[in-house]
């Protein structure tokens, strides 16, 4: 839902971490506002995603989270500010145009075609970037095997589970193998167990494939647990930003999300 803008950032940004994190920026949103006829749904929002980073996007409902992550894939123009992604101004760009530069999505609702099989699901993805039938096929297979998608390889995408549908839709994105891959709210409807090995599944992205990763989620718990530094919102406006410890502890993100005995 798109809310009017009905406030102004609470708190400053903390300065940048050092410690161990790789400074490099990968993406950097500047100054992004957009705007539906009247209504405001994002203003004046500024951060960054550093290589090697899992970044949590969170804020309530009408936040603004949805139509960020939708300027930032290339589904909405910015009506004001830049969105740079390596070093070049992707702004206004198409989707497929953001999708070759290495900056993949994934949607709330399943991406999938249910009435092709798993296999041909990811091996679409594939095409843009791979000419060798061998190598689209270990491709297809890789990602399938990161996924724990092996043994449903030929089987309907529609007849799977909600939690396997939801990984097709992962394999699906990252099948591209993009430097930068954005969930929107990928953990929605599994369960505990679910949500741990989907948790591990995104490290092993992270780590073993030096993908950065923007997290769009409701589940606290799993972002807390997952996510480097994460960026609050709230109204459309920058709420806060830092590392989940910080995330925890600040007042205005108590009393604007989490809760007062978060």
């Amino acid at each position: 839902m798109v809310k009017r803008v009905a406030c102004q950032p609470v708190t400053t940004r903390p300065p940048r971490e050092t410690g161990n994190m790789n400074n490099d920026v990968l993406l950097k949103v500047d100054h992004l506002t957009r705007r539906f006829g009247g209504l405001t749904a994002v203003s004046d929002l500024s951060f960054e995603i550093r290589k090697g980073e899992i970044l949590g996007l969170i804020g309530p409902n009408g936040a603004g989270k949805s139509t960020t992550f939708n300027c930032v894939s290339g589904f909405y123009p910015p009506s004001e500010g830049s969105i740079t992604f390596r070093g070049e101004n992707i702004s206004g760009l198409p989707t497929h145009e953001v999708c070759h530069r290495g900056l993949v999505r994934t949607f709330q609702h399943d991406s999938m075609l249910s009435q092709m099989t798993v296999y041909d699901n990811i091996l679409i993805a594939t095409f843009s970037q791979i000419r060798s039938k061998a190598a689209r096929d270990a491709r297809v297979r890789e990602t399938a095997a990161l996924l724990n998608l092996t043994d449903f390889l030929d089987e309907y995408a529609g007849n799977l589970s909600h939690g396997q549908q939801r990984m097709v839709s992962i394999a699906i994105a990252f099948a591209t193998r993009p430097t930068l891959l954005c969930l929107d709210e990928p953990l929605t409807g599994l369960n505990q167990t679910e949500v741990v090995a989907t948790l591990k599944i995104f490290r092993r992205i992270r780590d073993e494939f030096d993908t950065s990763i923007l997290l769009v989620e409701h589940n606290m718990k799993a972002v807390m647990e997952i996510c480097d530094r994460i960026v609050v919102m709230d109204h459309g406006v920058f709420l806060a930003v830092g590392a989940p410890a910080e995330i925890k502890q600040n007042p205005a993100v108590i009393s604007a999300y989490l809760g007062k005995r978060a």
